[in-house]
């Protein structure tokens, strides 16, 4: 019996040796993020800065790929046909909880195929209106919007966008009839309620709190459950004095994931790494200066927003109706 026990030891601990030997020798090349958005953008940015710095610690180059197309799934299914061997990450956001739930027959699970390494950053979304609405604050505009059904028109960066699922969850939540408009991307979209071609917008924080720090712009309320250091002064959607938004709640965020089946020694490497990235000051501050938060989660706390968003995601899009297009 003695010698059964002695070789099965032997045996697992042979089967680890590749695992604990890959760890420490992890990374030994170059390794990958690949971007499923086009180069400038919050995920984009999020992945140049930990790069430069993950580059540093592991004196081995971290190229940054920009592989956008079908709202990230063209990307992330190129991650996820690389070996899983730590060698290639996806940069994730909520936008592919979203695309899971719009996109049911896509050819991966993004809630199953990835393994997560933790959250990194955030970008608010707020709601701006034109300053020649007669309104100033979120109780005002909701009131104007219940009063006049299907009479203003609120834009949005897209459809089925994480700033249209936090639009409609809006609607739905206060029984509103508004009219729509998405656009492609959230420039155009400020744009036009700049020139008053649309009444309000719900947008990324960053493409417009320039225009509500030179009043060109009325920023009314922010999406997520806290305030934001790079839109100061803007309240939560939460703190609107409304019952039925008490709990409202949508952020879009950013993280590092690897395909399912990377070694655990190699993901925990990253994991560390990532964390000692997001607490350096200059980090923290160029990332502030792009209009992003830290947002830092483990592992296990970023599967369980991804778990959690799936469900909200899916009831959203069941409640709006929302179809891609």
């Amino acid at each position: 019996m003695n010698r059964v026990f002695r070789f099965f030891y032997t045996a697992l601990a042979a089967s680890l040796l590749p695992c604990l030997a890959s760890a420490q020798t992890y990374p030994n090349r170059p390794v990958k993020i690949v971007v499923t958005f086009t180069p400038g953008g919050a995920a984009d940015v999020t992945a140049r800065v930990f790069s430069e710095k993950l580059a540093e610690l592991w004196k081995q180059g971290v190229v940054v790929e920009n592989r956008p197309g079908a709202g990230g799934s063209i990307g992330a299914e190129a991650v996820l046909r690389s070996p899983a061997d730590g060698y290639t990450l996806l940069l994730a956001t909520n936008t592919h909880i979203i695309n899971q739930v719009v996109y049911p027959n896509l050819a991966f699970d993004f809630t199953k195929d990835f393994a997560p390494l933790g959250l990194l950053t955030s970008s608010p979304m707020m709601l701006v209106i034109n300053p020649s609405l007669p309104v100033r604050n979120m109780k005002a505009f909701t009131a104007l919007l219940k009063a006049n059904p299907g009479k203003y028109e609120i834009a949005s960066c897209n459809v089925a966008s994480p700033h249209h699922f936090g639009l409609e969850m809006y609607k739905h939540e206060m029984n509103i009839k508004a009219l729509h408009v998405p656009y492609r991307g959230c420039t155009p979209a400020v744009a036009d309620v700049l020139a008053d071609h649309v009444h309000a917008a719900a947008v990324s924080a960053p493409a417009a709190i320039a225009f509500t720090k030179n009043g060109r712009l009325n920023a009314l309320a922010l999406f997520s459950a806290e305030r934001s250091e790079s839109a100061a002064g803007v309240p939560t959607i939460r703190e609107s004095g409304i019952p039925e938004l008490k709990d409202f709640s949508l952020d879009n965020y950013y993280g590092l994931m690897a395909p399912r089946g990377t070694p655990a020694p190699v993901l925990k490497k990253i994991e560390e790494d990532m964390r000692r990235v997001a607490a350096m000051p200059d980090v923290q501050k160029r990332l502030r200066d792009a209009g992003l938060d830290m947002l830092v989660m483990n592992p296990e706390e970023m599967m369980k927003l991804v778990r959690s968003d799936y469900e909200k995601y899916a009831r959203v899009a069941k409640d709006a109706n929302i179809q891609p297009e």
